[in-house]
C-alpha cells in the first residue's frame, strides 16, 4: 500500500503517514526500523505494510479493528 509521509520524529523514530483518502495513520519505531530507513521527510511517497486492515475494510468499517503499520520504507518506482 503506498502512502505520504507526513509526520516523523527522528528522536522516538514514529510518526504518522497519509493514506490516499487523506486518512493518517501513526507508524512506530519497530515499523520505520522494519523498513531500513534512516531518516524521512515529510511528503515523501511511502510504502507500507498494514496489519488488521481486512476485517475493518472488508466489514464496513467494524469498530474495534485497528490498522497497524507494520513496515515504512520509500516507494520505488
Amino acid at each position: 500500500m503506498q502512502a505520504t509521509a507526513y509526520t516523523y520524529d527522528p528522536v522516538s523514530r514514529s510518526g504518522q503517514v497519509l493514506l490516499d483518502d487523506g486518512t493518517a495513520v501513526p507508524f512506530d519505531a519497530a515499523a520505520f526500523d522494519a523498513g531500513g530507513l534512516r531518516l524521512l521527510r515529510p511528503g515523501q511517497r511511502v510504502r507500507i505494510e498494514v496489519e488488521g486492515e481486512d476485517g475493518a475494510e472488508a466489514a464496513g468499517g467494524t469498530e474495534g479493528t485497528e490498522r497497524r503499520i507494520t513496515l515504512v520504507t520509500l516507494q520505488t518506482f
